[in-house]
């Protein structure tokens, strides 16, 4: 489960939260905090480049695991 933590695309995010009933505004606002997402990895030697996540939920976020409940009960 850990590996499909990091594999949901936004869009499907989207779409469970619509089939499970939230309100426009909810699923706005989730979204609006997933654009333009930017991460860094961190090495030895410092940190690499910023770049964009394309997929996959913020890590560490008590909402991506919330998120990620919800992706899983619409799939089921």
């Amino acid at each position: 489960m850990e590996k499909a933590f990091d594999r949901v695309p936004k869009e499907v995010i989207r779409w469970a939260m619509h089939k499970l009933g939230a309100d426009e505004w909810l699923m706005s606002a989730v979204m609006f905090m997933y654009a333009g997402a930017r991460m860094v990895v961190r090495r030895v030697h410092g940190n690499s480049d910023d770049f964009e996540v394309k997929v996959g939920m913020h890590q560490g976020s008590t909402l991506s695991q919330l998120l990620f409940v919800i992706v899983m009960e619409a799939i089921s």
